[in-house]
Parts: structure tokens; C-alpha cells; sequence
């Protein structure tokens, strides 16, 4: 009974090696062939997402937060949600929309952004938009900066917002 059970643990040990072989061997092929995110076709950008209008408007005040808006549109395939937003000349920046609590109506985060074909989404003053938190003090109206959606998955659409002054059309 001891060989037979020798000789079945044996088996065991030399399937189990083969297979962590095999495993290694599909890593490593893996590593070789970097895939792009769910929904990704290019870096920055998300097959068939089109952003239009892209601005950042500067607030009143030095120093208070700035306000990114555009209009976007989803045409791709596959559904996506836009879980968070970054603007490159901002210490932060997070999407905002108005809810209302406590019978009143006030700006809050907002929560994720589902996509799918056909989706059409306006970044709109009142509306959804995006927070720039400190933005930087060298921005002026006229200059660009860099947004970067990121969707759930990892897929990013990266776009440039004109600076317009805080009086100019939103």
C-alpha cells in the first residue's frame, strides 16, 4: 500500500510541477504582449468616445477652484463608466453634479458615469462638471490644459481644455 501511495503522491507532485510550468509559461507570454485597457484602442484614447467644446473656466477669485466642461458622446461598442477625472495644472479635481438634500439643492460629487452606445453626456455649467481644485497660478486665458477621464478598467480618454477667464462664455 506504502509504494502505491508513494508512487500516486509522486504523480501528484509531478502534475502539480507541470502545471505550474504551463502557468509560468502563460505569464510570461502575457508580459510579452502588453494588452491595452477594456475599451482602449490608443493611448489616451477610448474607442468611440468624442469629446467637443473641451474648457476650463477660471473662477473669480484667485486660488478658488476652476470649472472643466465639454460635451462628450459614446459610440463604442462596449459599455464603460467614467469613474474619475484629473486635469494636470490642478493639485485635484473630481466630478461634481447638483442633487438635492434636505430640500435643497446643492453641488455634490458625483457619483460614477455609466456609458453606453449612444450615450450622450453635457459637462454644462448647473450641471455635471468637473471641480479643478487649486489650480495653478500661472494659468491665463487662452492657455490649454490636459484632462484624463479614467473608466473603470483602467481605459483612459486624455483631451486639452482651453483656459477662458472666469467672465467669458461657459
Amino acid at each position: 500500500m506504502k509504494n502505491i501511495q508513494g508512487s500516486v503522491s509522486g504523480m501528484r507532485r509531478g502534475v502539480m510541477a507541470a502545471a505550474m510550468a504551463t502557468a509560468m509559461l502563460g505569464l510570461a507570454a502575457c508580459e510579452s504582449e502588453p494588452q491595452a485597457p477594456l475599451g482602449q484602442t490608443a493611448p489616451g484614447q477610448v474607442q468611440g468616445m468624442t469629446i467637443s467644446n473641451p474648457r476650463l473656466v477660471l473662477a473669480p477669485v484667485a486660488g478658488n477652484p476652476a470649472a472643466v466642461y465639454f460635451d462628450l458622446s459614446y459610440e463604442g461598442d462596449k459599455g464603460l463608466t467614467i469613474r474619475k477625472a484629473e486635469v494636470a495644472e490642478a493639485k485635484s479635481a473630481m466630478m461634481h453634479d447638483y442633487g438635492e438634500y434636505d430640500f435643497k439643492v446643492q453641488m455634490m460629487e458625483a457619483l460614477p458615469i455609466a456609458l453606453k452606445k449612444g450615450t450622450k453626456v453635457a459637462f454644462e455649467p448647473g450641471g455635471l462638471h468637473v471641480m479643478a481644485m487649486e489650480p495653478a497660478e500661472t494659468l491665463k486665458p487662452g492657455d490649454t490644459v490636459t484632462v484624463t477621464l479614467t473608466m473603470s478598467g483602467g481605459a483612459t480618454q486624455v483631451f486639452e481644455a482651453e483656459v477662458r477667464a472666469a467672465g467669458e462664455e461657459r
